[in-house]
């Protein structure tokens, strides 16, 4: 049994889009370890300043994304707050030969994205209202869009460790694995997948400060090669919302792994490999 929880404030405006992306971003934990999601409980904080259909339709919004998960919710929490917030407590199960960790990657491993970065900057963008609304839309689609499908694609590879990449932004989620693995990893940066108007924002300064508490929670165990432009340095940091999967493959899986990917209308982008430590976590070239 697989259990996990999380929840935030209102990232969009509008309450139903708002259910959809924090369920999403909840229910995520649970593919990336293998498994499959089955239980799921609201947990809400909601002021009384607003109307309670506001809170039905965050609530229709994450019972929206269970639904496509395979999942039930069981009930929940309420609580009254300042601020409205709103994400899951989830229960999934999984084989326990088959359960994946962030710790357990191999020397010599390939590594496959599965979603583009670059959300965390779009997400700071809307909120300042400068997006343009097809970036929204983009974005939005991108961090309501659950990892069940990627996970599905992923499992006959047998892939030896996976996470998803969330707050702590490609970088931390990519460190956590390599310190865990006692390896380096090595991320070839003009394979990295960037929303090309995050790079455009990431050119004007528009980064969330969560960004740049990843650049300095990482800096001594991070290498970043001269030729990589410093927009996509930066995008790299970003934190995600909801973002794709991180998975450590063997070389003979990982065209297989690919084309699964895809067929499932799946991204799958070959960003790196692992080896043997060299005394840095994470080397970008």
């Amino acid at each position: 049994m697989i259990q996990t929880v999380d929840f935030f404030p209102p990232i969009v405006d509008d309450p139903y889009t708002f259910g959809q992306i924090a369920a999403a971003n909840a229910i995520s934990d649970i593919y990336a370890m293998g498994g499959v999601p089955k239980l799921a409980m609201n947990l809400i904080c909601f002021p009384s300043c607003l109307k309670l259909d506001v809170m039905e339709q965050i609530l229709q919004g994450g019972y929206s994304k269970v639904i496509e998960a395979g999942a039930i919710i069981a009930g929940g929490h309420t609580i009254e707050d300042s601020e409205p917030k709103y994400g899951l407590c989830v229960t999934g199960y999984v084989n326990p030969r088959d359960i994946l960790a962030n710790s357990t990657a191999r020397e010599g491993d390939i590594l496959v994205l599965t979603k583009s970065l670059g959300t965390g900057i779009l997400s700071t963008a809307a909120m300042a209202d400068i997006l343009p609304k097809k970036d929204y839309d983009l974005m939005v689609k991108m961090m309501s869009h659950l990892n069940k499908y990627a996970q599905e694609a992923m499992m006959p590879s047998r892939p030896s460790a996976c996470t998803d990449i969330t707050g702590f932004g490609l970088m931390g989620h990519a460190y956590e694995m390599a310190h865990g693995s006692g390896l380096t990893i090595e991320l070839m940066s003009d394979s990295i997948p960037a929303l090309p108007a995050a790079l455009q924002l990431a050119r004007e300064g528009i980064i969330p400060g969560g960004a740049y508490n990843n650049m300095g929670y990482l800096e001594k165990d991070v290498v970043v090669s001269k030729s990589v432009p410093l927009e996509l340095s930066d995008v790299m940091y970003d934190p995600q919302t909801s973002g794709g999967l991180l998975i450590a493959v063997n070389e003979k899986e990982v065209d297989n792994l690919c084309r699964r990917l895809k067929d499932n209308g799946e991204e799958a982008h070959i960003i790196g490999y692992t080896k043997k430590f060299d005394g840095k976590s994470i080397r970008v070239f």
